[in-house]
């Protein structure tokens, strides 16, 4: 018994040159990780033109299915609908809460404003790709992944399809068009959940709450906002398709690419808003408080 501890005890004390080799392979591999995933970018952004010209009939086919569903999904869990009921909740949200908050302080006119302000720059992109993320992009890590463990993109370079275009480059592709109606839709929804859950609910007039929200929605805000969700749709796609791409381990490793691939593109999704937030609006907001 005291040789088996202390032979524990010393295998327990690895010597700091091990700790720091272990800690430069680790570093290593997630250098190299990022390198892969970089070049797998650069190629499917590269091959676009080639899936446009060789394979129309999958990107459309693609773009049916990303945007509607397949079967009984496109009766209940198509994208649009998923997203517009998010946005719906997360425009009643912003109006419960702008409501609420500024009747505090006695401004509860200003709702209209809230709303107009939050939904367009912060509430419906990131509720856009949040929802972009969970449905088309976590389709196709688990499609693009399950043809990779039972060799069908190994079957597909044999018989002379490029892979790459094929696979990713399509689904790039039909996610940054259909990006443009579906955020549409998730735009609209938010407004008309706010308006709703501000005069039916709260029972503010009508027109209090249309003047605020006229005087204080931005043109410009709103195609900043179709950039962002355009961006968003690029980043989530490509992140998606390449941990479906290179999946391995069965099933069960398709389950863990999918897992992988939603976390990155949540972060994602958060990371475009800051940027997109910082270079258009930058310090000053773009914002006047006036009327």
């Amino acid at each position: 018994m005291t040789t088996t501890t202390s032979n524990r005890r010393a295998s327990a004390k690895i010597p700091a040159p091990v700790h720091v080799a272990r800690k430069a392979r680790s570093a290593k591999v997630a250098f190299d990780e990022i390198g892969a995933q970089a070049v797998f970018y650069r190629n499917t952004i590269a091959e676009i033109p080639i899936a446009l010209k060789l394979y129309r009939r999958e990107t459309l086919r693609l773009l049916a299915e990303v945007s509607m569903g397949s079967g009984a999904l496109a009766v209940i869990g198509g994208t649009v609908v998923i997203v517009g009921f998010l946005t719906l909740s997360a425009g009643a949200t912003v109006a419960v809460q702008g409501y609420s908050s500024l009747g505090d302080i006695g401004v509860e006119a200003l709702t209209g404003f809230f709303a107009a302000f939050v939904n367009v720059r912060i509430a419906a992109p990131v509720v856009a790709g949040i929802g972009l993320a969970a449905t088309i992009g976590a389709g196709a890590t688990a499609q693009i992944g399950a043809m990779r463990i039972s060799e069908e993109i190994d079957a597909l370079e044999v018989i002379g399809v490029r892979s790459v275009p094929y696979l990713a480059s399509t689904r790039v592709v039909a996610g940054m068009i259909v990006i443009i109606p579906l955020y549409s839709v998730a735009v609209l929804a938010s407004f008309l959940a706010s308006r709703t859950a501000t005069v039916v609910i709260y029972g503010q007039s009508a027109g209090v709450y249309d003047h605020y929200f006229a005087t204080f929605l931005v043109p410009s805000d709103l195609l900043w906002s179709f950039l962002q969700a355009t961006l968003m749709a690029l980043v989530v796609m490509l992140i998606h398709t390449y941990f479906g791409y290179t999946a391995s381990g069965g099933p069960a490793g398709v389950g863990e690419a999918v897992g992988r691939a939603v976390r990155a593109s949540l972060a994602a999704v958060v990371m475009v808003t800051l940027m997109v937030s910082l270079a258009v609006y930058g310090t000053s907001g773009n914002f006047n408080f006036a009327g």
